[in-house]
């Protein structure tokens, strides 16, 4: 399995920042560790061009990122303290998501070690989120039609309000979100799919709606390629999250959609969006379990 990864995805923040920005290459060390991925399946990318992200964000938003032009209310919205390096880390996620579809296009099945920033708008960054990824991605394989239409799938337990957001008017993208009802952001966009969850749900129940759900979904989407925002904030205990799926629940949970995706043919990318565990070794752990099921699925499918 093809994945990107950039040592720059990982980006210094001020003491005591809740952003867990080590799992980046703490992920990336416990699957080569695992033989989970192996030396020659690192895709590294190359930051993207600004006509490439001005296929989604307005230039003046991408010229206050790109020169330190954001307030400092604009930063607290974002949750991250500009720098040079931030400018250059969204920029390489963003174009490690792009590899990655260009990947699973030849391959049927990649990922992205970082990647899922669903809270970016085309004018603004917030919740953690400076630049789309997912949206810069697939705008850019319908600029240069490789594809068509698109399938989101978003398991990230709040809602992708900034996808849902750039994709309302594009009937060739369809997003599903599958979120906390009462978690962040408070209020909502609207995806093409929302299935809103009660505080505390656990494996049973969330399970279930996810079985019902996703093949109506895929039907619906008619979609070339699919993106799964794999998040792990659902975890009971994570800091954000409030429902509360065991790790079994989280492996099953990607499982389904590995093999409701590839077993139609569909070429899939992982991108990681959100976890919040109590240490940033259990985040990369929990990350850990979608590339593992992806590894199990194409040795049962070879």
């Amino acid at each position: 399995m093809k994945c990107s990864y950039h040592p720059s995805y990982q980006v210094a923040l001020p003491p005591g920042h809740p952003f867990p920005m080590s799992k980046y290459s703490r992920l990336a060390e416990q699957l080569l560790t695992e033989g989970i991925l192996a030396a020659g399946d690192i895709l590294q990318p190359e930051p993207l061009d600004v006509p490439t992200l001005e296929l989604v964000h307005t230039p003046q938003y991408l010229a206050k990122l790109a020169s330190s032009g954001l307030s400092a209310a604009e930063q607290r919205r974002l949750g991250l303290p500009w720098s040079e390096a931030l400018w250059q880390r969204s920029r390489l996620a963003s174009a490690g998501t792009l590899l990655a579809a260009r990947a699973a296009l030849d391959h049927g099945l990649a990922g992205n070690l970082a990647g899922g920033t669903h809270h970016a708008f085309a004018d603004h960054g917030e919740g953690f989120c400076a630049l789309n990824d997912v949206a810069i991605a697939i705008r850019k394989l319908q600029a240069e039609r490789s594809i068509g239409r698109a399938a989101i799938i978003d398991l990230d337990v709040h809602q992708g309000n900034g996808t849902a957001a750039i994709f309302e008017a594009q009937d060739e993208v369809f997003t599903f979100s599958m979120h906390g009802e009462r978690n962040y952001p408070l209020a909502k966009m609207r995806s093409n799919l929302d299935v809103p969850l009660k505080d505390g749900v656990g494996d049973a129940e969330y399970l279930d709606s996810l079985q019902r759900h996703l093949p109506t979904v895929l039907d619906a989407a008619n979609a070339d390629i699919v993106f799964y925002l794999a998040g792990v904030d659902v975890a009971a205990g994570d800091r954000y999250g409030k429902l509360a799926l065991t790790e079994e629940g989280i492996r099953r949970r990607d499982r389904w959609v590995i093999e409701a995706v590839r077993s139609r043919g569909l070429p899939l990318i992982i991108v990681l969006a959100g976890g919040y565990a109590a240490t940033r070794a259990r985040t990369a752990e929990l990350h850990a379990h979608v590339f593992r099921e992806s590894t199990a699925y194409e040795r049962r499918a070879a």
